[in-house]
Protein backbone atom coordinates (compact mmCIF):
# COMPACT_ATOMS: atom_id res chain seq x y z
CA UNK A 1 0.00 0.00 0.00
CA UNK A 2 1.54 3.09 -0.99
CA UNK A 3 0.96 6.54 1.41
CA UNK A 4 -1.78 8.33 -1.49
CA UNK A 5 -3.76 4.85 -0.49
CA UNK A 6 -3.29 4.66 2.92
CA UNK A 7 -4.07 8.00 3.37
CA UNK A 8 -7.25 7.41 1.29
CA UNK A 9 -7.96 4.24 3.27
CA UNK A 10 -7.16 6.39 6.78
CA UNK A 11 -9.75 8.94 5.26
CA UNK A 12 -13.07 6.95 4.19
CA UNK A 13 -12.45 4.56 7.65
CA UNK A 14 -12.48 7.44 10.07
CA UNK A 15 -15.81 9.01 8.07
CA UNK A 16 -17.56 5.57 7.84
CA UNK A 17 -16.38 5.22 11.95
CA UNK A 18 -17.57 8.26 13.03
CA UNK A 19 -21.05 8.69 10.89
CA UNK A 20 -22.09 4.98 11.56
CA UNK A 21 -21.39 5.41 15.05
CA UNK A 22 -23.60 8.71 15.59
CA UNK A 23 -26.46 6.15 13.48
CA UNK A 24 -26.34 3.38 15.67
CA UNK A 25 -24.32 4.16 18.90
CA UNK A 26 -27.71 4.29 20.88
CA UNK A 27 -28.50 0.74 19.73
CA UNK A 28 -25.19 -0.61 20.66
CA UNK A 29 -25.56 1.01 24.09
CA UNK A 30 -28.93 -0.65 24.63
CA UNK A 31 -27.22 -4.09 23.34
CA UNK A 32 -24.56 -3.44 25.84
CA UNK A 33 -26.45 -2.51 28.58
CA UNK A 34 -29.47 -4.77 28.51
CA UNK A 35 -26.74 -7.19 27.98
CA UNK A 36 -25.06 -6.43 31.77
CA UNK A 37 -28.37 -5.97 33.45
CA UNK A 38 -29.80 -9.02 31.64
CA UNK A 39 -26.90 -11.08 33.03
CA UNK A 40 -26.76 -9.19 36.61
CA UNK A 41 -30.27 -10.38 37.25
CA UNK A 42 -30.82 -14.32 38.48
CA UNK A 43 -33.51 -15.43 36.10
CA UNK A 44 -35.36 -17.00 39.04
CA UNK A 45 -35.84 -13.84 40.53
CA UNK A 46 -37.13 -12.29 37.39
CA UNK A 47 -39.38 -15.10 36.96
CA UNK A 48 -40.58 -15.17 40.24
CA UNK A 49 -39.94 -18.34 41.50
CA UNK A 50 -38.50 -17.54 44.99
CA UNK A 51 -41.92 -16.03 45.73
CA UNK A 52 -43.78 -19.44 45.23
CA UNK A 53 -44.33 -21.63 47.78
CA UNK A 54 -43.93 -25.26 48.24
CA UNK A 55 -47.06 -26.63 47.50
CA UNK A 56 -47.51 -30.83 48.50
CA UNK A 57 -50.80 -32.23 46.23
CA UNK A 58 -53.38 -34.20 48.34
CA UNK A 59 -53.68 -37.65 47.15
CA UNK A 60 -56.34 -38.40 44.20
CA UNK A 61 -59.47 -40.53 45.48
CA UNK A 62 -59.86 -42.08 42.13
CA UNK A 63 -62.83 -44.03 43.15
CA UNK A 64 -64.94 -40.83 43.58
CA UNK A 65 -64.04 -39.06 40.56
CA UNK A 66 -65.54 -39.49 36.73
CA UNK A 67 -63.98 -41.52 34.15
CA UNK A 68 -62.79 -39.32 31.27
CA UNK A 69 -65.46 -40.25 29.04
CA UNK A 70 -68.40 -39.35 31.73
CA UNK A 71 -66.73 -36.35 32.45
CA UNK A 72 -67.06 -35.56 28.86
CA UNK A 73 -70.25 -36.94 28.00
CA UNK A 74 -71.84 -34.13 30.72
CA UNK A 75 -69.42 -31.94 29.70
CA UNK A 76 -70.70 -31.77 25.99
CA UNK A 77 -67.40 -32.56 24.39
CA UNK A 78 -67.94 -35.00 21.78
CA UNK A 79 -64.77 -35.88 19.91
CA UNK A 80 -62.23 -36.35 22.90
CA UNK A 81 -59.09 -36.14 21.85
CA UNK A 82 -56.80 -35.59 25.30
CA UNK A 83 -58.37 -35.57 28.80
CA UNK A 84 -55.87 -34.72 31.48
CA UNK A 85 -56.68 -35.26 35.33
CA UNK A 86 -54.70 -33.11 37.76
CA UNK A 87 -55.14 -31.16 41.18
CA UNK A 88 -55.69 -27.81 41.92
CA UNK A 89 -56.17 -25.36 44.80
CA UNK A 90 -60.21 -25.86 43.94
CA UNK A 91 -59.52 -29.66 43.85
CA UNK A 92 -59.53 -32.11 41.39
CA UNK A 93 -60.30 -31.11 37.80
CA UNK A 94 -60.29 -32.65 34.02
CA UNK A 95 -58.92 -30.52 31.46
CA UNK A 96 -60.66 -31.79 28.21
CA UNK A 97 -59.21 -31.54 25.14
CA UNK A 98 -61.64 -31.98 22.17
CA UNK A 99 -60.56 -33.07 18.58
CA UNK A 100 -61.38 -29.35 17.60
CA UNK A 101 -61.52 -26.34 19.77
CA UNK A 102 -60.36 -25.07 22.93
CA UNK A 103 -59.79 -27.55 26.49
CA UNK A 104 -62.41 -27.53 28.81
CA UNK A 105 -62.21 -27.32 32.25
CA UNK A 106 -64.32 -29.33 34.69
CA UNK A 107 -64.59 -30.34 38.31
CA UNK A 108 -63.68 -34.59 38.36
CA UNK A 109 -66.16 -34.93 40.69
CA UNK A 110 -68.84 -33.79 38.81
CA UNK A 111 -67.95 -33.15 35.29
CA UNK A 112 -69.45 -29.57 35.73
CA UNK A 113 -67.24 -26.25 34.86
CA UNK A 114 -66.07 -24.54 38.25
CA UNK A 115 -67.33 -21.36 39.34
CA UNK A 116 -65.25 -18.52 38.69
CA UNK A 117 -63.49 -17.56 41.43
CA UNK A 118 -64.00 -13.65 43.64
CA UNK A 119 -62.17 -11.24 44.92
CA UNK A 120 -61.70 -12.93 48.13
CA UNK A 121 -61.03 -16.57 47.62
CA UNK A 122 -58.75 -14.87 44.30
CA UNK A 123 -56.41 -12.97 47.02
CA UNK A 124 -56.87 -16.35 49.54
CA UNK A 125 -55.65 -18.49 46.98
CA UNK A 126 -52.93 -16.26 45.80
CA UNK A 127 -51.58 -16.27 49.43
CA UNK A 128 -51.45 -19.25 49.82
CA UNK A 129 -49.08 -19.64 46.81
CA UNK A 130 -47.01 -16.97 47.94
CA UNK A 131 -43.71 -16.87 50.05
CA UNK A 132 -42.34 -13.48 51.27
CA UNK A 133 -43.04 -10.62 53.23
CA UNK A 134 -45.75 -9.22 51.49
CA UNK A 135 -49.61 -9.69 51.67
CA UNK A 136 -51.93 -8.74 48.68
CA UNK A 137 -53.26 -5.60 48.01
CA UNK A 138 -55.38 -5.92 45.34
CA UNK A 139 -57.51 -7.75 42.77
CA UNK A 140 -57.87 -7.02 39.16
CA UNK A 141 -59.88 -9.32 37.14
CA UNK A 142 -59.37 -9.43 33.46
CA UNK A 143 -61.61 -10.74 30.82
CA UNK A 144 -58.48 -10.86 28.47
CA UNK A 145 -55.15 -11.24 29.78
CA UNK A 146 -53.02 -8.70 29.81
CA UNK A 147 -50.40 -9.24 27.14
CA UNK A 148 -47.22 -9.37 29.48
CA UNK A 149 -48.62 -13.04 30.96
CA UNK A 150 -48.27 -14.38 27.17
CA UNK A 151 -51.55 -15.80 27.77
CA UNK A 152 -55.28 -15.79 26.78
CA UNK A 153 -58.97 -15.67 28.33
CA UNK A 154 -59.74 -14.28 31.71
CA UNK A 155 -57.46 -13.94 34.62
CA UNK A 156 -57.24 -12.80 38.44
CA UNK A 157 -54.25 -10.49 38.74
CA UNK A 158 -53.45 -10.53 42.61
CA UNK A 159 -50.81 -7.77 43.46
CA UNK A 160 -48.50 -7.78 46.54
CA UNK A 161 -46.80 -5.54 48.72
CA UNK A 162 -43.70 -6.50 48.73
CA UNK A 163 -40.30 -4.56 47.73
CA UNK A 164 -40.64 -6.50 44.65
CA UNK A 165 -44.02 -5.72 43.51
CA UNK A 166 -45.05 -9.17 42.64
CA UNK A 167 -48.09 -9.95 40.92
CA UNK A 168 -49.32 -13.54 40.50
CA UNK A 169 -51.77 -13.78 38.05
CA UNK A 170 -54.10 -16.84 38.98
CA UNK A 171 -57.03 -18.74 36.54
CA UNK A 172 -60.39 -18.04 37.12
CA UNK A 173 -61.54 -21.45 37.09
CA UNK A 174 -58.72 -23.65 39.03
CA UNK A 175 -57.67 -20.81 40.81
CA UNK A 176 -53.91 -21.67 39.99
CA UNK A 177 -51.50 -19.35 39.51
CA UNK A 178 -50.22 -19.74 35.95
CA UNK A 179 -48.08 -16.48 35.62
CA UNK A 180 -45.71 -14.63 37.66
CA UNK A 181 -44.76 -10.81 37.31
CA UNK A 182 -42.62 -8.15 39.17
CA UNK A 183 -41.07 -4.68 38.80
CA UNK A 184 -38.02 -6.72 38.61
CA UNK A 185 -39.32 -8.77 35.50
CA UNK A 186 -40.77 -5.43 34.06
CA UNK A 187 -37.52 -4.01 33.50
CA UNK A 188 -36.06 -7.14 32.26
CA UNK A 189 -38.59 -7.34 29.86
CA UNK A 190 -38.10 -3.42 28.78
CA UNK A 191 -34.09 -4.40 28.35
CA UNK A 192 -34.62 -7.17 26.37
CA UNK A 193 -37.11 -5.53 24.31
CA UNK A 194 -34.84 -2.40 23.95
CA UNK A 195 -32.07 -5.68 22.89
CA UNK A 196 -33.62 -7.31 20.28
CA UNK A 197 -35.27 -4.19 18.98
CA UNK A 198 -38.63 -5.29 18.95
CA UNK A 199 -40.44 -2.83 20.87
CA UNK A 200 -43.56 -4.60 20.52
CA UNK A 201 -43.86 -8.09 22.56
CA UNK A 202 -39.90 -8.97 22.26
CA UNK A 203 -40.61 -12.04 20.49
CA UNK A 204 -38.54 -11.37 16.81
CA UNK A 205 -34.76 -10.27 17.43
CA UNK A 206 -33.79 -11.47 13.31
CA UNK A 207 -36.17 -9.05 11.74
CA UNK A 208 -34.21 -7.00 8.97
CA UNK A 209 -34.15 -3.32 11.22
CA UNK A 210 -31.84 -5.77 13.90
CA UNK A 211 -29.81 -7.10 10.73
CA UNK A 212 -28.91 -3.81 9.43
CA UNK A 213 -28.21 -2.31 12.37
CA UNK A 214 -26.07 -5.30 13.39
CA UNK A 215 -23.98 -4.79 9.65
CA UNK A 216 -23.96 -1.20 10.34
CA UNK A 217 -22.17 -2.06 13.61
CA UNK A 218 -19.91 -4.77 12.32
CA UNK A 219 -18.77 -1.79 10.11
CA UNK A 220 -17.97 0.38 13.00
CA UNK A 221 -15.74 -2.50 14.01
CA UNK A 222 -14.05 -3.10 11.48
CA UNK A 223 -13.39 0.56 10.18
CA UNK A 224 -12.00 0.58 14.33
CA UNK A 225 -9.56 -2.03 13.36
CA UNK A 226 -8.30 -0.06 10.46
CA UNK A 227 -8.32 3.26 12.67
CA UNK A 228 -6.05 0.87 14.94
CA UNK A 229 -3.70 -0.09 12.78
CA UNK A 230 -2.64 2.94 11.07
CA UNK A 231 -2.33 3.99 14.94
CA UNK A 232 0.06 1.67 15.28
CA UNK A 233 1.94 1.05 12.16
CA UNK A 234 5.46 2.19 11.35
CA UNK A 235 6.06 6.12 11.92
CA UNK A 236 6.77 6.38 7.68
CA UNK A 237 2.71 5.16 7.62
CA UNK A 238 1.54 7.36 10.37
CA UNK A 239 3.33 10.48 9.11
CA UNK A 240 2.12 9.66 5.99
CA UNK A 241 -1.29 9.93 7.22
CA UNK A 242 -1.57 12.46 9.74
CA UNK A 243 -0.35 14.71 6.61
CA UNK A 244 -3.18 13.72 4.51
CA UNK A 245 -6.30 15.60 4.05
CA UNK A 246 -8.72 15.44 7.79
CA UNK A 247 -11.13 13.13 7.96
Amino acid sequence: MNRERAVRAFRWSTIAHRWLALIVGVQIFFWVAGGLVMTLLPIERVRGEHRVAEATPSPLDLGSLLSPAEAARRAGVSALAKAELKSSPRGPIWILTPVRGEPVVVAAGTGLAPPRIGVSEAKRLAAVGYRGPGRPVSAVFFETAPEETGREGPLWRIDFDDPERTSFYLSPDTGEVVSKRSGLWRVFDLMWKLHAMDWDDGEDFNHPLMILTAALATVIVLTGFVLLWFRMAPAAWRGGVRKGPPG
